[in-house]
This record gives C-alpha cells, structure tokens and sequence, in this order.
C-alpha cells in the first residue's frame, strides 16, 4: 500500500518558498533564477516543482497576469509551525518536552540561548511573576 503524499515542503521547496516569501508574487522564471544561484536546476524542473507544490497547495498562482505569478499559500511562520507540528508528532509522539530535551542535549546553547529559554518558560506558566507583570501593565 502506497503511503500518502506528504503536504509538508521538502528542502528544495522550502527555497522556492523562501524566496516567494522574500520577493512575493514570481513567475516560474525568477524562481528559476533564484534556485539556479543556489544549484544547477533545469527550468523544466523548476516549473514541475511548482506545480507539485501547486497540488500540495503550498503555493498560489495567478493565471490572470502574463507570465503566470505564483505566491506562498501560507506565511513563514504558519509553515515553521505546521512543519514543527508535524515533526513533533512523528519523532517524538507528539511530546514537545521530548524535542526539547532533544535540542538542547544534543548541541550547547549559549548563556544567551538558556537565559531567553528560561524567559520563554517564565512567559509560558500561568503563575508567573513576568506574565502577571505584563497583564497589569495591559501588554
């Protein structure tokens, strides 16, 4: 049994996406143009990536201008979440704790990093001192 096609972008349409983001609306061949500064891709394959992408509804396009435009269906942000939603679910059956203790053993983190993490943390509790701060303070 055949499994399901996957509605998350693979590496190659990740850069598609980056520069969609980046430029907005492009025709086939300034995407073209990006992916071929970054490797050797043919034009052919680039239009059949976005129209993979167009199936996968990850991109847009609009087929009212000459050439044809195609946009990021969604933002960087709404993807980076359903990409990392998506991963914590298979990798880690859906623990966000396990990808946590994941990252943060397996590579160090910067006095910088931990200090912002725990600040996270703090932000995150219902009971904590800097959340109650923010709701006096109306922000």
């Amino acid at each position: 049994m055949a499994r399901p096609a996957s509605t998350q972008p693979t590496e190659v349409e990740l850069r598609i996406l980056r520069k969609l983001w980046e430029s907005g609306p492009c025709t086939a061949r300034e995407v073209h143009n990006a992916l071929t500064a970054d490797k050797g891709t043919n034009y052919s394959t680039t239009v059949k990536m976005l129209a993979v992408m167009f199936e996968k509804r990850l991109v847009e396009r609009d087929e009212s201008s000459f050439p044809m435009t195609f946009i990021a269906a969604t933002g960087q942000e709404e993807t980076r979440q359903n990409v990392m939603s998506e991963m914590i679910q298979k990798l880690y059956d859906g623990s966000a704790k396990s990808l946590v203790m994941q990252v943060l053993s397996s590579q160090k983190a910067s006095k910088t990093d931990l200090d912002e993490i725990r600040q996270l943390i703090e932000q995150l509790e219902p009971n904590s001192a800097v959340r109650k701060r923010a709701k006096r303070q109306g922000t």
